[in-house]
């Protein structure tokens, strides 16, 4: 069920074409019937097209459309645009499914061939004012100035065909609360505003609220709708979760200074989500849903394989060589390790060793990699239930060039900070239990289920990642928060980014924690600091 207003089904694309004025037959006959022939030869055409439009041409047609529409006439104002058909559909829609009862436009000081202006629209008692801009271009068809065609004229939040709607809206307000009944509003957590509106979305109708009516962006995309304006609050449900106000706050404090930086914090033992938080432009929460490839990270689940399959353990043989082969492609250790034919797989594990892992690569199947990722972590199944939408990776069957990269976290292998942190937890307690956002007791909703790890694996991984953390390439970040520590940092290459993206999970006690920062660099340098910060005010 998506968030948003109930629209009645009714023919109203033909209601706005041939009712609203028609347009769409104006449109037609003006193109044939307007100007003299010679005004619209190709010649005479072609020859406004290769004239550029003057600061008189902006104005004058910018402020002739935005008094078109202010004045109600919202068929003329379409034909003043670009693309007349789809202004023609938004703009009735102002009118008809918002039901705005006044709009007042007012126009700015144009700059080339924009012209900026303000919006105030009357709804139902109750006023919404912001300010977008317009774009004068030359019609490909005439060659006479007009307004360039683009939602951001209603709204500019507004996408190829969304819609202004005004109505009752389908599922009631929600507060959320964390572990201890505090509320936690979007306001002070940016990071919740898209998880209020999935549990808003999801649980809006079973927490006991009444519901709002609202103006909202209906969006084309299916995509959940945006409100703009609460015109009747209806009274807000309350949604329980697992998550914790000291260590949500950690998580946004922690992410603030980093672009595209995303961190989950997740409590062993239970699979408790105590915080999720992402600084971004969108509203996407990639710590749930992104889908990345997880760089070294993914050592953790590829030494796990090692070990149960018995090719080695974290005290025996795991060669580090300058170079390996993945089918035909050639894979290189971090620029400086030198090669280590004497190591061990735990200290392949803590410098991160590329070459140790993929060495193993001619004595494992394709799906060896996937099947450990499946039956010990839960990953790859599709079939967790965190409370709201979460992606729980990919690890597919790899072979030829993919099969000794995956193991490093390239190729097609996809993970996020959840399914990490996951990961982490498993290590840390041995058991897995599927991470959850909401209270099972709530909904009563079955939980995804997971061998685990033997208690020999699982130490042996714990010895590996605190070794990590200690003096391998984790320790700068993990310095100074105890012994009972674990790290394991990862770089993952991306076709066409200049820089890696940066990785790292960790664990502080029976907290762990994972992060993600778009091209930060080696997994210490960014997501290293994102984790520490987390588990040092959370352990």
């Amino acid at each position: 069920m998506r968030t948003g207003v109930k629209v009645s089904v009714v023919s109203g694309a033909l209601v706005v074409l041939l009712g609203g004025g028609g347009y769409g037959a104006y449109n037609l006959v003006h193109a044939v019937t307007s100007g003299t022939a010679d005004e619209n030869s190709a010649e005479a055409v072609a020859k406004r097209l290769d004239t550029p439009l003057t600061a008189k041409d902006v104005r004058e047609t910018g402020e002739k459309f935005l008094r078109t529409w202010g004045a109600g006439r919202v068929t003329a104002a379409a034909a003043l645009t670009s693309r007349p058909a789809p202004a023609g559909v938004a703009l009735q829609g102002v009118r008809d499914k918002a039901h705005v009862g006044k709009v007042t436009l007012t126009p700015g000081t144009a700059a080339g061939t924009r012209l900026p202006y303000h919006v105030k629209l009357a709804v139902r008692g109750k006023s919404l004012a912001y300010d977008t801009e317009l774009t004068v271009i030359r019609s490909e068809a005439t060659g006479h100035p007009v307004v360039k065609w683009t939602p951001t004229l209603v709204h500019p939040r507004m996408k190829e065909g969304d819609l202004l709607v005004t109505g009752d809206a389908d599922a009631p307000p929600v507060t959320l609360v964390d572990r201890d009944g505090k509320v936690l509003d979007a306001k002070t957590y940016p990071s919740l505003a898209p998880v209020l509106a999935q549990l808003r979305e999801r649980y809006g109708k079973k927490a006991g609220g009444s519901g709002a009516v609202e103006l909202v962006i209906k969006h084309a995309d299916d995509a959940a709708d945006t409100t703009l304006l609460t015109l009747d609050k209806g009274k807000p449900g309350r949604v329980p979760t697992t998550l914790s106000a000291t260590a949500q706050a950690a998580a946004e404090k922690a992410v603030a200074s980093y672009a595209n930086a995303s961190v989950v914090v997740e409590q062993a033992g239970t699979g408790e989500i105590l915080a999720v938080a992402n600084h971004r432009d969108d509203q996407f929460n990639a710590a749930f849903q992104g889908t990345v490839a997880p760089g070294s990270t993914m050592k953790m689940i590829t030494a796990a394989m090692l070990i149960d399959k018995g090719l080695t353990s974290a005290n025996g043989p795991a060669p580090c060589p300058a170079t390996a082969l993945s089918g035909g492609q050639t894979v290189h250790n971090l620029t400086g390790m030198e090669a280590d034919p004497g190591a061990t797989l735990a200290r392949a594990f803590a410098i991160s060793c590329n070459t140790s892992f993929v060495s193993f690569a001619p004595k494992l199947q394709p799906g060896d990699l996937g099947a450990e990722a499946s039956e010990k972590f839960g990953l790859g199944r599709d079939d967790w239930k965190t409370g709201i939408a979460s992606a729980d990776g990919k690890v597919p069957v790899a072979e030829g060039d993919d099969k000794g990269v995956s193991l490093i976290g390239q190729g097609k292998v996809q993970l996020n900070p959840l399914n990490l942190a996951s990961v982490v937890a498993t290590i840390r307690d041995g058991a897995f239990h599927q991470p959850v956002l909401v209270p099972t007791s709530f909904d009563k909703r079955p939980l995804a289920r997971a061998a685990g790890l033997s208690a020999s694996t699982a130490a042996q991984l714990r010895q590996m990642m605190n070794l990590t953390a200690t003096s391998g390439t984790g320790a700068t970040a993990m310095n100074g928060l105890g012994p009972d520590i674990g790290a394991k940092t990862g770089s993952a290459e991306v076709d066409g980014q200049k820089q890696s993206n940066s990785w790292f999970a960790g664990y502080r006690g029976d907290i762990t924690a994972a992060a993600y920062a778009e091209q930060g660099g080696h997994g210490g340098d960014v997501a290293g600091p994102i984790v520490a910060a987390v588990l040092r005010a959370t352990g």
